[in-house]
């Protein structure tokens, strides 16, 4: 498998033709029982947002950064704290509450070289700062994210258009 040029330009299509939610339309009762799990209040939506924006970017999916940007403006979210999720460890745009949620999908999504990804030091931190159940729920909306970034990384809708935008 041959690498693209860095200046080739991506075409605004997307890369599987075929809508994946009518191939497999039982998808759509996985989808909105997590979103339903995700939005029962525990966790601030503005904070579950944030952490979807984080795994887009670490995942690279420039889909799901767009989206989840979006979602972000539409709540109304400062563009500081939007755009500094990327470098949230120096942002002074973030509650201790959010900046645990940050670190805990960082840990989640990327390899540790020093042993497990999600320290008993993490996970107590992030404890202090959510009671049992909204920490079950950033733990659902953590998987939440990462089962639509395997669509987005394989299917690769186009940035900007709605899921289902791409095969209509």
């Amino acid at each position: 498998m041959g690498t693209r040029s860095i200046t080739t330009e991506i075409p605004l299509a997307p890369r599987m033709q075929e809508d994946p939610t009518e191939l497999v339309p039982e998808v759509a009762e996985v989808s909105a029982a997590l979103f339903k799990v995700v939005g029962n209040g525990s966790v601030p939506r503005s904070t579950i947002s944030l952490v979807h924006l984080r795994a887009g970017q670490i995942a690279g999916s420039t889909y799901l950064t767009v989206l989840h940007t979006g979602f972000l403006r539409t709540a109304g979210e400062s563009e500081e704290r939007i755009t500094s999720v990327a470098s949230w460890q120096d942002s002074p745009y973030f509650t201790g509450a959010e900046r645990a949620a940050l670190a805990l999908v960082e840990a989640v999504l990327r390899p540790s070289t020093e042993g497990e990804r999600v320290s008993d030091a993490l996970y107590a931190e992030v404890a202090e700062h959510y009671e049992p159940k909204a920490l079950a729920t950033l733990m659902l909306a953590i998987g939440q994210v990462n089962f639509f970034t395997a669509v987005a990384l394989i299917a690769k809708p186009v940035p900007g258009r709605a899921f289902t935008g791409p095969w209509k």
